[in-house]
């Protein structure tokens, strides 16, 4: 199950997604990743939300990863479909307009993890635990793992992946698995969103995706199309109206 809620501040919106099954570790089925990809691509449309905030409902999980009962029944055509599920819900995430933050309440495994990875910002509880299993159940780390070398490293990314040994929030931390640990969760979460509060939507959008294609793209092409984007930041007039008002 997969909650949705929209939390007013200002003129803006934060929307909140929860992962909603505490009962099972908030783990990720066909029909929780689904919904996930489905509400995520929803909130796409909305211009007046400036941030998203993803995590898990209770105490003990962020998310557990893929559900072991789905994992467990696969053959190899469903096993492509369950994969691309997951792999769809993190392409919602790094394809939403503004940023995606991860609040790791707990546990954030295999699938969990790579859905994490995907987002923009992760803040964790000292009590968080992380890990990348999967090896121990016969199969590779796979889609979105493949986020963990350019957050992480090579080296430390192979560790995850090929021991499926879990690692504690403060290691998370020093690794750069996550940004921040946070003994007051939300209150880490609602200083982060001010922050972001005071950003321009679309200066935010548009850095989002030259992030994405820092990753991804030759330095060359990177600087070529960050160039253009500079400038036509500019056509609205909404940076000439905002370096006006800090001159006063």
């Amino acid at each position: 199950m997969i909650s949705v809620a929209l939390d007013p501040r200002g003129g803006a919106l934060v929307a909140r997604v929860t992962l909603d099954n505490p009962a099972k570790l908030n783990c990720l089925s066909r029909e929780a990743l689904g919904q996930f990809a489905a509400d995520m691509r929803a909130l796409e449309h909305d211009p007046r939300i400036r941030a998203v905030v993803v995590t898990g409902a209770g105490e003990k999980a962020f998310t557990g990863g893929a559900d072991l009962d789905a994992l467990g029944g696969l053959n190899p055509l469903t096993a492509r479909v369950f994969i691309g599920q997951i792999h769809e819900a993190c392409a919602a995430v790094r394809d939403c307009p503004v940023p995606v933050i991860a609040r790791i309440n707990g546990w954030c495994l295999g699938g969990g993890l790579e859905l994490a990875a995907a987002c923009d910002l992760r803040i964790a509880a000292d009590t968080a635990g992380f890990g990348m299993p999967e090896v121990r159940l016969g199969i590779p780390s796979v889609v979105e793992a493949a986020l963990l070398p350019r957050l992480i490293g090579a080296g430390r990314a192979a560790w995850l992946v090929l021991t499926g040994e879990a690692i504690d929030a403060r290691t998370a931390l020093e690794w750069g698995l996550v940004e921040e640990l946070a003994p007051d969760l939300d209150q880490g979460i609602e200083v982060l969103l001010e922050r972001l509060k005071a950003a321009d939507r679309s200066a935010l959008s548009a850095q989002k995706r030259l992030l994405q294609l820092w990753e991804e793209a030759p330095l060359t092409r990177v600087v070529a199309t960050s160039i253009g984007v500079f400038a036509r930041s500019y056509a609205s007039g909404r940076p000439n109206a905002l370096m006006r008002k800090l001159r006063r």
